[in-house]
């Protein structure tokens, strides 16, 4: 019997209290969905989008979406706060790791379906690496998910602007089943479109600089909008998927309840970006560990970790933290020390006021051996990512100047002419780093 259609708030109610009932009473096993740890927009919305269609989908096993970050972290997320609340939902309605049971979780009674990544990392890969049962991403497939999976789960890789518009994809077809029904709690249908199609657009447009980036945009991204915009705006899809639906015009009716009426593309991408952004009067450790990931590479089992950061350093030095140079660094070796990193980067990304899009990437190698990382680095990546020293060396140090590294550590920062490469190309280059150092 196909169970009835759950309101997006009613979902993560079902969900969480599946989580937290005693072990006799969960179902068994439970199934996870969980995006990455840097828990960005993409990641936190793709989880909960894409647990929501596989729950309403044969065989309709509850996906639990798991929001890959502690609760108080969600705080550092001001933009959430935007995408949920048009969706009748608050922060508090998401399952984050501290909602996890420290005990009676046994990883053999667990299923874990990845989202905007490909290879758990973490405390999750400690204790349930073993139980991954498929993905949906669009980064590089790292060769860690099998060809063959169990019947039914999805190996999904595609390069795209948002792992939201790989996730829309593949569910097309049960949201349209779902589309004619009220939910069940009383919502109605529009509402309930409504509430899913803003949760899934504020990513992409997110991601795709609201579908004018030429080099993160796609069709999937595209297609993606349009079907999201197709439900909130009640709109039949038009027959050119690969164009995007035209902005709608602001009208009154029923915005703060979630439903499209008022809906327009460029002022809820904007909306979000400028909170996003906004990282003025931050502590240096907020800013660091806002957007951070972390993996560990290497026959030695060297640990990195990168930061997003979406100002360039000039500003971070100027209005953010205590606001100069000494106490950004101190706050970096601390963070770096909490993370056990062996190597440290931080990467900026900008616009200047003459709308000159701009990157910068700091690099610390902490120890013998992530000095070792940041010269084989340097070697095989300096040319092709443009690098540049920042400010004449205003942030370097330990020893070495640009080519050494002599001492017990080494940090470079750089202003990266080669643009086009994000965390998603950088990353893989300092894991390679790691690999090729660690074999010396």
């Amino acid at each position: 019997m196909t169970p009835p259609r759950a309101s997006l708030k009613g979902f993560l109610a079902t969900a969480k209290k599946a989580l937290l009932s005693p072990p006799a009473q969960r179902p068994n096993p439970l199934t996870f969905v969980v995006g990455n740890e840097s828990a960005d927009l993409d990641s936190l919305c793709s989880t909960v989008i894409l647990a929501y269609f596989r729950t309403h989908t044969p065989p309709h096993t509850l996906h639990i979406p798991i929001s890959n970050l502690q609760r108080a972290d969600l705080a550092l997320r001001p933009e959430l706060n935007a995408v949920l609340s048009p969706a009748g939902l608050k922060p508090d309605d998401l399952i984050t790791l501290t909602d996890l049971p420290r005990e009676g979780l046994n990883p053999q009674h667990t299923r874990w379906l990845l989202v905007d990544h490909n290879v758990l990392t973490g405390d999750l890969a400690a204790r349930f690496s073993h139980q991954v049962i498929g993905c949906i991403d669009h980064h590089d497939d790292e060769g860690v998910i099998p060809q063959t999976l169990p019947p039914g789960q999805p190996r999904v890789f595609a390069k795209c602007g948002s792992c939201m518009s790989l996730v829309l994809d593949q569910f097309k077809p049960t949201w349209d089943r779902l589309t004619p029904l009220s939910c069940d709690d009383g919502t109605p249908s529009a509402d309930c479109d409504a509430h899913l199609a803003r949760v899934a657009l504020a990513p992409i447009l997110i991601d795709t600089c609201n579908l004018a980036s030429k080099d993160k945009t796609t069709d999937w991204d595209e297609r993606a909008v349009a079907l999201a915009e197709s439900k909130l705006l009640g709109r039949p899809l038009f027959q050119s998927q690969s164009q995007p639906q035209p902005q709608s015009q602001s009208q009154p009716n029923k915005d703060e309840e979630g439903n499209g009426s008022s809906y327009n593309r460029t002022t809820y991408h904007d909306t979000l970006t400028s909170l996003k952004d906004h990282i003025r009067g931050l502590p240096y450790r907020d800013v660091l560990r806002k957007d951070y990931k972390r993996w560990t590479e290497g026959g030695a089992a060297l640990a990195l970790g990168v930061s997003t950061v979406v100002h360039g350093f000039e500003y971070a030095l100027r209005e953010v933290g205590e606001q100069n140079r000494e106490a950004f660094l101190a706050a970096l070796r601390a963070w770096a020390a909490e993370q056990r990193l062996d190597v440290a980067a931080v990467m900026t990304v900008s616009t200047t006021p003459e709308g000159v899009f701009t990157r910068e990437l700091l690099v610390w190698g902490l120890n013998p051996g992530g000095v070792e990382v940041v010269r084989a680095f340097l070697t095989k990546f300096r040319e092709k990512l443009g690098l540049e020293t920042w400010k004449g060396g205003a942030l370097d140090g330990g020893g070495g100047g640009q080519e050494g590294g002599k001492g017990g550590e080494w940090r470079v920062c750089w202003r990266q002419l080669g643009i086009e490469y994000s965390r998603k190309q950088v990353a893989p280059m300092l894991r390679e780093a790691m690999k090729e150092s660690s074999r010396l």
